[in-house]
């Protein structure tokens, strides 16, 4: 008669089956998400190791540390793009100079590079990254649709991009964050960011919740959909990205557009189903954001351990 297998044993193989597998999947993904934001770049900054030498605009212990590490960050960044779409000439300016179009993919991770470098680097290296941005602008300058000119430049612009950002990447991680973030915490967060304003030569930016706010609030007269915005609108709902990431990014960009305020949705005309928003888009949005952190989270591990000096 056959012994019986050994079900312990036949369990733990059977776990580490999986655990391999899933393991396989995980890094398959992380890889996907994190050459669709960075490219070929090279990790920043381990974040998890003690900060040695020079900690940057910011260190460890800022807000915008926590904030810029986290996935809403992604949310953030759709966000970010629409609201910017809205100044017609901000808008102008990308659709004339960018070739988004064409390599979303190298915009992507030219901005990603961006964040990171300005946020994780060392003040030498956000200093090199806005130096690269002041060059590259001077070259973005024209007529807008309306006969207006613009200069990429311009610090009223350099400023509302500012805060465009500011306020999506805030708004972000207050829905989808990993943790709860206070009123103290959020102005402190508006505060520190101000720096990346001044030293891309910015009108005065602001420096609470409270003058985020009113910012924004002042500089809506300016702003409005167009053409050239509702066309990019609805290519960056459709953005052809890499099959592997289109499922992911078709929840992200809803949950983006929840993020807007109704006006703003109506100027680029982006439909939104509101009682479906909170029961079905959020929820979604926080899976997803989930599954991609602790991806990323296990590529990033696997490249630094890949690339650390031998003992």
């Amino acid at each position: 008669m056959d012994r019986q297998p050994d079900l312990p044993a036949a369990a733990v193989t059977a776990a580490e089956t999986i655990g391999e597998a899933l393991g396989a999947v995980r890094l398959r993904i992380g890889r996907t998400v994190r050459d669709l934001l960075a490219g070929d770049a090279p990790v920043v900054r381990d974040l998890t190791e003690p900060v040695v030498g020079d900690p940057g605009l910011f260190g460890p212990d800022s807000v915008t540390w926590r904030i810029h590490s986290d996935g809403s960050m992604l949310v953030g960044g759709i966000r970010s793009l629409l609201v910017q779409m809205l100044h017609p000439l901000a808008m102008a300016g990308v659709a004339e100079h960018s070739d988004y179009r064409r390599h979303p993919e190298r915009r992507l991770a030219r901005t990603s590079q961006y964040v990171a470098l300005t946020t994780f680097g060392t003040t030498e290296q956000a200093d090199e990254a806005f130096a690269m941005v002041e060059r590259a602008h001077r070259h973005v300058h024209g007529v807008a649709p309306d006969g207006r000119p613009y200069s990429a430049n311009d610090p009223h612009l350099i400023a509302w991009v500012h805060h465009a950002e500011v306020d999506s990447f805030l708004r972000a991680y207050r829905r989808y964050g990993a943790t709860t973030l206070t009123d103290a915490d959020a102005d402190r967060y508006v505060d520190e960011m101000a720096v990346v304003c001044e030293r891309l030569g910015g009108e005065t930016p602001a420096r609470s919740v409270a003058e985020l706010d009113a910012w924004m609030h002042a500089i809506r007269p300016e702003l409005g959909g167009n053409e050239q915005s509702r066309d990019a609108a609805r290519w960056l709902m459709l953005a052809p990205l890499p099959m592997a990431a289109r499922p992911a990014y078709a929840v992200l960009a809803p949950a983006a557009v929840g993020l807007l305020p109704a006006w703003m949705r109506r100027e680029l005309r982006l439909p939104l189903v509101e009682s479906l928003d909170p029961v079905l888009v959020r929820p979604a949005a926080r899976a997803v954001l989930r599954t991609l952190s602790w991806a990323i989270e296990g590529a990033l591990a696997e490249d630094l351990a890949t690339t650390a000096p031998a003992a």
